[in-house]
């Protein structure tokens, strides 16, 4: 004494299944996942837009801090520069009376000079050891 429906029987086997579900079980997941995946996406564009901006004002900050200091490394090598004169002109009117202005002037710059040379003999020398170090190997 079964009670069926003689309309259902067999019936089932016609209806197409749905692709879809709507009882939450298997297309109710893939909508969740597309819902995580574009959450991340927008995250991600998100936190791009934030790194590009903050590396930006990074830029901006480190390019203003560096035309800083290279202007005060300027000024202070026109300092030096007039320290050095001051020193030479010092050292001609010093060493005048002990022999004469033209003798005074030529022992500065001769000294001046020959310090001139230590210095571009000792650049030549780094240069040098430069061109060994970022050099081909093929050269002695």
């Amino acid at each position: 004494m079964h009670d069926t429906d003689p309309g259902l029987t067999g019936a089932s086997q016609d209806v197409p299944a749905d692709p879809e579900p709507t009882d939450g079980t298997d297309g109710g997941s893939f909508t969740a996942l597309r819902d995580d995946v574009s959450a991340l996406v927008e995250d991600a564009r998100n936190y791009a837009e934030a790194e590009i901006a903050f590396q930006k004002t990074r830029a901006g900050l480190a390019g203003k801090r560096g035309a800083r200091a290279l202007l005060l490394l300027v000024l202070a090598l026109v300092l030096l520069n007039l320290a050095l004169v001051a020193l030479a002109v010092g050292a001609v009117i010093a060493l005048a009376p002990l022999v004469t202005i033209w003798g005074a002037i030529a022992i500065v710059v001769g000294v001046l000079l020959v310090g001139v040379a230590l210095l571009v003999m000792a650049a030549a020398k780094d240069g040098k050891m430069l061109s060994a170090m970022f050099g081909s190997g093929d050269a002695p």
